[in-house]
């Protein structure tokens, strides 16, 4: 089976700051200090207005501000529409953390609450405003810089054609595409619009010296490692930079970047982003919004108990065989919400009007609130509040052997709710494409991780409870 890739992938929401060839170094530092700066300078003026005088407290929270929020998210390649959003939603979310300190410490005592009022409104203006200059500025930090940097793609194959079509759509670039280089005949190449073959590759050498090239893109096929040596070899008299575009073979990477073994350079094909801070903050992100989120619903959990209870025969909790991380068996916790409780080899979904969902099951799976248990999970360090979701035992042996790439998933700690459930694929997955949609928007999840797309997914799960129907 074909394997479909994500309508909406995460990496629109998990921001990366480009780097390397494709970025653009003073329009990067710019865009790293502008929101910091921008929020830091919009608290002094609220305080100066305000309190008459720029007070130390405002200098203290001033630099907890720059702090969180350096470096700034990269906004110039967004529309106005998302640029507004993007910007709410990340104050929204800074706005939170910092009310939280301040009345958790009570420090929020030594602020004006008019000032703090005032500031909540125009913090997030004065970034919009801020991002909004930066885009009439650009051109001119462009040129500043001087010329553009003239570059050349070794290859008319899909992802040259597609790195080219990138550099063309991508405003503030400054990577002049000279066109391709490749020995295939024109009926066997790749076209698309934009495109030019110079010549073939031995060719190239000549060119890049005659034309000063200062970007070279290899998007050779890996399995053509003897021409990749000899271009190489022929390039090294000229003064370009060098840079490999993956081929299909590794263009599915997973967490995909370069790092050393006892001295040796490789290159991650396959990895959890959970490694060295990453899981620091990931970790220390599930315990505290876990604990926050038991505490809230505390009296929720007694009132389904006992409803439970009351309402058919048997444990309140059902314990059922999940794979965890690295393929682990581990126990998950939920409310029972059917009749049986099965955990055998062969496992039927729960499907609408399943005869063995109780009355306050099918309120429970309804609304998802038979999950609630697993925050527990969470705390005992089995599950992620954000993840792939666990499938059982028995669906894990089905699947791991029709879809390609499905283990993959279990890379990473399971979820609560994920990338997949808050896209569409909730509850029963009937058909083998629907669990194959689910697997690539859980693959999409993870090379695009980020804890802003944590945070993205627990608010829109939020928003899918109350519309979504999927789940029974």
């Amino acid at each position: 089976m074909a394997e479909a890739n994500p309508t909406f992938s995460a990496s629109t929401v998990s921001t990366h700051r480009t780097q390397g060839p494709l970025g653009n170094n003073m329009l990067s530092a710019v865009e790293a200090i502008l929101d910091p700066v921008a929020l830091t300078l919009s608290l002094w003026f609220v305080s100066a207005g305000i309190e008459g005088e720029l007070l130390p407290p405002y200098l203290i929270l001033a630099v907890i501000v720059f702090s969180i929020t350096f470096p700034g998210t990269s906004r110039l390649q967004f529309s106005i529409k998302r640029l507004i959003f993007d910007i709410l939603y990340s104050w929204f979310w800074v706005a939170l953390l910092l009310f939280f300190l301040g009345f958790a410490t009570g420090y929020i005592a030594e602020f004006s609450s008019q000032a703090l009022v005032t500031w909540l409104w125009v913090a997030p203006l004065s970034q919009l405003g801020a991002n909004l200059a930066l885009r009439v500025t650009a051109p001119y930090l462009l040129m500043l810089q001087g010329p553009p940097h003239r570059a050349i793609i070794v290859g008319m194959n899909e992802q040259g054609v597609t790195l080219a079509s990138r550099i063309h759509e991508t405003r503030y670039s400054k990577i002049e595409l000279s066109g391709f280089f490749d020995d295939r005949d024109q009926s066997r190449l790749k076209q698309a619009a934009n495109s030019q073959l110079l010549g073939r590759l031995r060719e190239l050498p000549n060119f890049v010296k005659e034309h000063r090239i200062q970007f070279i893109y290899l998007s050779l096929p890996m399995a053509s490692q003897p021409r990749i040596l000899h271009v190489l070899d022929e390039l090294k008299d000229t003064t370009a930079s060098i840079y490999f575009v993956p081929d299909m073979f590794v263009t599915d990477l997973i967490q995909g970047r370069s790092g050393t073994v006892c001295g040796t350079p490789v290159i991650s094909v396959c990895e959890s982003p959970f490694t060295g801070s990453n899981g620091i903050i990931k970790r220390a992100s599930d315990i505290i919004l876990s604990l926050l989120i038991l505490m809230l619903i505390s009296p929720v959990l007694l009132v389904v108990a006992a409803a439970i209870k009351l309402d058919s025969p048997g444990p309140v909790i059902f314990k059922q065989r999940r794979y965890g991380l690295d393929g682990e068996e581990i126990v998950v916790y939920k409310f029972r919400s059917m009749r049986v409780c099965e955990d055998g080899e062969t496992i039927r979904q729960a499907h609408k009007g399943d005869s063995r969902v109780t009355r306050i099951g099918a309120f429970l799976r309804k609304n998802s609130l038979d999950e609630l248990p697993q925050f527990v999970n969470v705390l005992q360090g089995r599950m992620s509040i954000v993840g792939p979701r666990p499938h059982a035992v028995a669906h894990n042996e089905i699947y791991r052997n029709l879809i390609k790439g499905y283990m993959i998933r279990h890379k990473v700690k399971p979820g609560i709710t994920g990338w997949a459930q808050v896209n569409g694929y909730r509850g029963e997955t009937s058909t083998l494409d629907k669990m194959q949609a689910r697997i690539d928007h859980d693959l999409d999840y993870l090379r695009n991780w980020s804890l802003r797309l944590d945070l993205h997914i627990i608010f829109k799960t939020i928003l899918v409870i109350f519309k979504d129907r999927a789940a029974y």
